[in-house]
């Protein structure tokens, strides 16, 4: 039996290794995700042929618990509210590495839960696991619920600094792997991985408190690495293989998505790691900076009188057209606009949105082709020759700030150069500063027009009006 589960887990851990693969294109993503899904289908079935592991009541309790609570959060749960939820489940992960991670020194440790002074000599390999799993665990588990409380609006998403923030944390760090070499080496010490838990939880907080509401999606898939990471740390701590694979391979994704997004940011990815170790322009936006001149609006009628005579449109889309579930309604305007041999792109910043794809998640349940979604890198230079750019709910990704106010929290971070086009239209609610708190000085552009209100009522008022042309 013991051969067949392993066999098992090798054919698993290929259909993983497949599904990242075809999940690496929007074309092949649905087949990806049937691939991987496969892949924890037949881990789960071998787990549970494997007595070492627990009773089949407990696996079953496990599993209704388990499906029930997450059935319930995905229906719940509106799309806006998506990257909270990943950023939750991200938590969830690091959370049950430090639990699987202490059951097993526990269970291992004769002298739990009363010291009778036995004696206990735990393995090197596996000591190490167990403290690698509850570190990287527990620094999962809070820093995710940081994330959560931010993207929530329960806590700031104002950068957050604190004394000695660095060496506070470079002395909690190394203080964990010293105090882990100790355990490993006399593993009788209960209180000790105690202590290591709980420095490792204050860790997590105090590392993702100081990153901003600008940096929040790169957090997020960084977390999302780190809950991979724990998961082939508890591989280890358990002599699971598939565990140990399938989390390896979360953790390599999760790393290289975030120096993809670091490098659409332009900060390092030691930035970071460490909780905004050189965060540019950190220092406060002076009011002689804010940006200052007129603003011009538009409605719907002289937008949709405007648009009748353009060649070429970009739209770019960003959290408020997630906010206001107008997906949709920007597919139908699409759709009017292409009768009207209008050439009708989008423009996706890496970063757009709370998470990582963000818009082409939002997109793609729209049914827009995935041929029209193009990246920054990709679209940049068409903006000179592009009549007229729509911004649907996007802030700091097209503020122009970041080429030249070196005061500013996103100085340095490329944007997308809507700028540049004839005219820019800016569908917002109102004059409010994006996420990074800052204002943004594109309003005040000569090429730019505020459009304002909701953006799913904005946008189907626009679109009647362009068919009663």
């Amino acid at each position: 039996m013991k051969i067949v589960i392993e066999i098992t887990y090798l054919v698993a851990s290929i259909f993983f290794i497949f599904g990242i693969k075809f999940l690496g294109s929007p074309k092949t993503a649905r087949k990806g995700n049937l691939y991987a899904a496969i892949g924890m289908f037949l881990a789960i079935a071998a787990t549970l042929f494997d007595q070492q592991v627990l009773t089949f009541e407990w696996i079953i309790i496990g599993t209704i618990i388990g499906s029930v609570v997450g059935l319930v959060m995905a229906i719940k749960t509106p799309m806006t509210g998506m990257p909270q939820m990943v950023g939750m489940l991200n938590g969830f992960g690091g959370g049950a590495s430090i639990l699987v991670a202490l059951s097993e020194y526990f269970k291992k440790n004769p002298n739990y839960p009363v010291d009778t002074g036995l004696p206990f000599n735990l393995p090197i390999d596996q000591g190490v696991a167990i403290i690698l799993s509850i570190l990287i665990g527990g620094v999962t588990f809070t820093g995710s619920m940081i994330a959560f409380g931010k993207l929530q609006g329960i806590v700031t998403g104002k950068v957050v600094k604190y004394p000695m923030q660095h060496p506070l944390n470079a002395l909690l760090f190394l203080g964990v792997l010293a105090a882990g070499v100790y355990v490993v080496m006399f593993p009788a010490m209960i209180n000790i991985v105690l202590l290591i838990t709980a420095v490792s939880l204050i860790l997590g907080v105090l590392l993702v408190l100081p990153i901003g509401g600008a940096d929040m999606p790169v957090a997020i898939s960084l977390l999302n690495s780190y809950s991979g990471l724990a998961g082939s740390m508890t591989g280890f701590v358990l002599g699971n293989n598939v565990l140990i694979i399938a989390g390896a391979l979360v953790g390599a994704s999760g790393i290289i998505l975030t120096m993809i997004m670091c490098k659409g940011m332009n900060r390092s990815l030691m930035n970071v790691v460490l909780g905004g170790w050189a965060n540019a322009g950190s220092a406060a936006v002076s009011s002689t900076t804010s940006p200052k001149g007129d603003v011009k609006s538009i409605d719907s009628e002289e937008l949709a009188m405007l648009l009748d005579s353009v060649s070429s449109v970009i739209i770019v889309p960003g959290y408020g057209m997630a906010v206001g579930q107008a997906q949709h309604a920007v597919r139908d305007l699409v759709n009017i606009l292409e009768k009207k041999n209008i050439k009708v792109r989008f423009a996706i910043h890496p970063v757009a949105g709370r998470m990582p794809g963000h818009m082409n998640v939002l997109l793609a349940e729209a049914q827009v082709p995935y041929d029209q979604l193009l990246a920054m890198e990709d679209i940049n230079d068409d903006f000179n020759n592009t009549d007229v750019v729509i911004v649907i709910g996007a802030n700091d990704v097209v503020n122009p700030a970041a080429r030249h106010d070196q005061s500013s929290p996103i100085f340095g971070m490329p944007i997308l150069n809507v700028d540049y086009a004839k005219t820019v239209i800016i569908n917002k609610r109102s004059m409010n500063a994006g996420y990074a708190g800052i204002d943004n000085e594109l309003f005040f552009y000569p090429n730019a027009l505020m459009y304002f209100g909701d953006s799913k009522d904005a946008i189907t008022k626009l679109n009647n009006e362009i068919k009663n042309l």
